[in-house]
């Protein structure tokens, strides 16, 4: 029997899997590939209604816990784990620590693909960069013989950054305005991809409808992005038809050709 091929997702807060990457999860869980996702932080500190109404970070992060296992429900997802830091902290966070966790889950589950944040964390943000830095560093750490832990090594044959073009933070900033992050005292703005640097482009249109729903159940966070309810479904195919990557690391393919398959090479 043929060792099922496994995608392995590891970004920061809950609703990054589904309002970055969801239409890649639901077609590839809808193939029969094991999809596993790792999550940093709970989210505590995104509350976004009356601050009267703030349940406080421990409620919260319980909340989002809940939402983003509802979501990861809607999108196929086999497994969700949390490496449990606290929402905003996570660059300040022992990078040998956090390393340490990501392999840990890199040995056990031994996925063929991991994808993750670009390095520019799409628009500044301090978490997307951690968690970046950290998975691709883990990727190393995992495949290193030498590296403690009690888990055989296993070498990730691909690794990939979203890598969204122009285009893509476009449609996004269409419906939630301008993505923004101040920090350091310094606005950090989106950051987009060149076209010609898009490695892979997932062809999602026919899992957009799977996207809004997992979406939908990030409930304390609709009143961010809540007019995503009164999107016509071009325009839900406008933000969720297509998904863009880098690749970053290959062990399997290389070349100019753009990919329409993370697993290509591995099939």
């Amino acid at each position: 029997m043929n060792d099922p091929l496994r995608l392995m997702c590891v970004l920061a807060h809950p609703d990054d899997e589904s309002l970055g990457m969801g239409g890649t999860l639901a077609k590839y869980a809808a193939q029969g590939i094991e999809t596993y996702l790792v999550t940093a932080m709970r989210g505590e500190r995104g509350w976004f209604g009356d601050e009267k109404d703030n349940p406080g970070m421990e409620a919260l992060g319980k909340m989002r816990e809940a939402e983003l296992r509802n979501a990861a429900q809607e999108l196929g997802i086999r497994e969700v784990n949390f490496l449990d830091y606290v929402d905003g902290d996570l660059d300040q966070a022992s990078p040998a620590e956090a390393i340490a966790k990501i392999v840990s889950h890199l040995r056990r589950v031994r996925p063929h693909v991991v994808i993750t944040f670009d390095p520019n964390g799409a628009y500044g943000h301090p978490d997307h960069i951690a968690i970046c830095q950290f998975t691709t560093a883990a990727l190393v750490a995992a495949a290193n013989p030498n590296y403690p832990d009690s888990a055989s090594p296993h070498d990730v044959s691909k690794l990939y950054y979203m890598a969204w073009p122009k285009g893509k933070f476009e449609a996004y900033e269409s419906v939630f305005g301008e993505l923004v992050m101040h920090v350091d005292d310094a606005a950090r703005r989106t950051t987009p991809w060149p076209d010609w640097a898009v490695t892979s482009v997932i062809d999602t249109a026919n899992y957009w409808h799977i996207v809004w729903k997992a979406v939908s159940c990030h409930k304390t966070q609709l009143i961010a992005y809540g007019q995503l309810e009164h999107l016509s479904p071009e325009h839900h195919k406008a933000l969720w038809g297509t998904q863009e990557y880098y690749r970053a690391l290959s062990l399997v393919n290389g070349g100019r050709e753009r990919e329409t398959d993370l697993f290509e090479g591995l099939r």
